[in-house]
């Protein structure tokens, strides 16, 4: 994997260009700030590192394009960064 790419890279292959995420965007699930937008039929959901990685199995049937910025997460906090043990 290419290390400018999220770990969800690959999963989803529709292209779509949306606007980056930003500070004010906030995990559905917890309020944590959002790395990962996952665009359904329906509307989208935005989800932290953590929360992507664990709703991905349900997620990636529906999605029809996943932004992940996860990338950024690391790059700005480090290789540790999102992982919860």
């Amino acid at each position: 994997m290419d290390r400018h790419q999220g770990w969800f890279y690959g999963f989803v292959t529709a292209t779509q260009t949306l606007a980056p995420l930003t500070a004010a965007d906030r995990c559905d699930r917890c309020g944590a700030q959002a790395y990962v937008r996952v665009v359904l039929p329906s509307g989208e959901l935005l989800f932290c590192a953590h929360h992507a990685r664990e709703h991905a199995d349900k997620f990636s049937s529906l999605a029809t394009h996943v932004q992940d910025e996860t990338d950024r997460l690391h790059a700005e906090h480090g290789a540790g960064a999102g992982v919860v043990g």
